[in-house]
């Protein structure tokens, strides 16, 4: 596909946990040149409900079909916000995906610990109403390693002390909705996951049942390391709506 017609879908990518919207700009890059609209939503990281709501938002002002991919975290957010009314097909890259009612820490335990685990550091911050919260960084020191391996060791430095963190009780908050109930879904795995467990991520994609999974070969920041790839998958799930 080189080229989108004024019907084709806009995709709207998301961000999840450790990095921000820019850090989708490789493949931004890709679609853009494949003549596809691309957004980039930009989400707090502070909480499953009010992120979704916002992506929900952020879709529904897109005139037009729209598929939604979200990045980690972001598959999680996604797989809540689905349901906007101009939503017509999910990509989920490197993340959780969610039943009704069921939080990341219940699908978490179910499967062995990632291997950067023991590499989280939580620190207290101040919330709008007074109350300390607790966020999440990945160490700066092992970032490259547990979530870069394989992008250029300056670059990966950049990425470790520009984290975006996410709340710790973003684990414990349950999916209020599971879009992937009504709308078509795709998956994609990073094989080298240092971040969430592979096997926790393809149980998800295969109990939401995904129209098709790619798996790369590459760490949790996919975007940065297989763009390509990544690129390639979305280009190929718009293809299905040409």
């Amino acid at each position: 596909m080189t080229t989108a017609s004024r019907t084709a879908p806009t995709v709207v990518l998301t961000h999840g946990a450790f990095t921000d919207g820019a850090g989708w700009s490789p493949v931004a890059l890709r679609l853009q040149g494949a003549g596809v609209d691309v957004r980039v939503a930009a989400i707090s990281n502070r909480g499953l409900a009010d992120d979704a709501a916002y992506v929900r938002a952020f879709v529904e002002r897109v005139d037009g079909p729209v598929v939604l991919v979200g990045h980690s975290y972001g598959a999680t957010v996604v797989g809540v916000a689905g349901d906007a009314e101009n939503v017509v097909g999910l990509v989920f890259v490197s993340g959780y995906v969610l039943e009704e009612g069921e939080s990341a820490r219940d699908l978490h335990a179910r499967f062995p610990d990632a291997e950067a685990v023991p590499f989280f550091e939580h620190f207290p911050y101040p919330s709008p109403d007074g109350t300390s919260r607790e966020e999440v960084f990945v160490a700066a020191e092992e970032f490259p390693l547990l979530a870069a391996l394989g992008v250029p060791s300056d670059e990966a430095a950049v990425l470790a002390v520009t984290q975006r963190p996410v709340d710790a009780g973003v684990l414990e908050e349950p999916a209020t909705v599971a879009a992937w109930r009504s709308i078509p879904s795709w998956g994609i795995v990073a094989a080298q996951d240092r971040l969430i467990n592979p096997d926790a991520v393809r149980y998800g994609y295969q109990r939401a049942g995904v129209r098709g999974l790619v798996t790369v070969d590459g760490p949790h920041l996919l975007m940065h390391t297989h763009p390509a790839e990544v690129a390639a998958a979305i280009l190929a799930v718009l293809d299905d709506f040409s």
